[in-house]
């Protein structure tokens, strides 16, 4: 893994998973996809999605803890700061050797710089919520998520996969 590749494509991907509208019944399909693919592979996570900052899907695999729910929250709340990936945001801190509390404050508690957490974004909108997934290894959770929503965006996911 390079750092520096992995931050410019994730920046390709948030740049690119753009949806022309997105409502309670995209954030259903989303929150299905996920639950659906993530079952098939024989794996357990927490699924998130918030829109304007209210949730809209949530579902708690079996198999899955509290902990996992709470990694969601804190991910989520990172997302909905930044207005960036947790991944990016993560990968960008290590490569700084920093910390979102050395940076800006933020305390662990409520703040996690680990993968998993995307930005929602509309055309012409911008930032309208997240959509989270916790319960794998960072890379994973990031990578299910954008996924997903290459799926959901009509983007040809080998275009933006890490490698």
């Amino acid at each position: 893994m390079n750092i520096e590749k992995d931050i410019a494509a994730i920046a390709n991907q948030e740049a690119r998973l753009r949806f022309k509208a997105f409502d309670e019944d995209t954030a259903w399909a989303l929150g299905s996809w996920l639950r659906t693919n993530i079952k098939a592979r024989g794996d357990a996570v927490v699924i998130e999605i918030r829109l304007a900052r209210e949730t809209v899907f949530f579902h708690a695999m079996p198999g899955t803890a509290a902990a996992n729910a709470d990694w969601a929250r804190r991910k989520r709340n990172t997302v909905e700061l930044l207005k960036r990936s947790s991944y990016a945001t993560g990968l960008a801190l290590q490569k700084d050797q920093s910390s979102l509390e050395v940076k800006m404050g933020l305390s662990t508690r409520d703040y996690a710089s680990h993968g998993g957490s995307f930005p929602i974004m509309a055309e012409g909108v911008g930032f309208i919520g997240t959509v989270t997934v916790s319960g794998l290894p960072q890379r994973e959770d990031h990578a299910v998520v954008v996924q997903a929503l290459a799926e959901l965006c009509g983007v040809p996911i080998q275009e933006i996969a890490l490698e």
